[in-house]
């Protein structure tokens, strides 16, 4: 009862995890910055949200990658860290989109820490093993960004095969959610917070 009390659904997620992410973590975070459109969504914590909600974390993995325990997420984390549908990306557009997979990735690790799959440090732990293969294939959050969108677009596409009912939303939507991260106005994007190059430079606290 102590415990429910103390992470009661609808509480502020921010008061249960007070400590700021240090620019590593928040770099890590923020990997998965692209999928973060719905209103209720934290960018800048290792918790999903920005308030208490287990539960939906748990519909969501179930609902949308059938990952209901340990095993299957570990399993799904390791599929999109070696392949994904890049093969598939690669053999449409010559581009074999890496930042469209860790935005999953880091999504995924974030939502199975929310519902208790994974302990934090074991999702600490994911989310650094998905930095040397981005550190080290873009430069900028802008070509971080430019790879998530033709990512999303070749698996967007794939999905017209099975009828245009429940598609996801439009790219137009990805599209203005990108620019809004980029935008060297937006004080509050966590790409402002931790630039691109932070992650090759010892961490420091925010």
């Amino acid at each position: 009862m102590g415990l429910w009390s103390w992470r009661r659904r609808g509480a502020k997620a921010s008061r249960h995890y007070p400590v700021p992410l240090i620019t590593h973590q928040l770099w890590m975070v923020s990997l998965s910055a692209p999928v973060s459109r719905d209103k209720g969504a934290s960018r800048t914590t290792l918790y999903p949200y920005t308030r208490i909600d287990d539960d939906s974390a748990r519909r969501w993995l179930a609902d949308q990658w059938e990952i209901t325990s340990r095993e299957q997420l570990v399993g799904r984390l390791d599929d999109l860290s070696r392949s994904g549908y890049r093969a598939r990306a690669y053999r449409l557009t010559g581009v074999a989109p890496l930042a469209w997979h860790a935005a999953l990735y880091v999504d995924i690790a974030r939502r199975g820490f929310a519902c208790g799959l994974i302990g934090e440090a074991d999702a600490w732990t994911a989310l650094k093993n998905i930095v040397p293969p981005v550190a080290g294939t873009y430069g900028s959050w802008r070509e971080y960004a430019d790879h998530y969108l033709l990512g999303r677009q070749v698996w967007r596409d794939g999905l017209r095969g099975a009828g245009d009912s429940g598609l996801p939303a439009p790219q137009t939507a990805a599209d203005a959610h990108l620019r809004s991260l980029l935008g060297p106005a937006n004080r509050a994007s966590p790409w402002d917070m931790a630039p691109w190059d932070a992650i090759r430079h010892p961490d420091r606290p925010r």
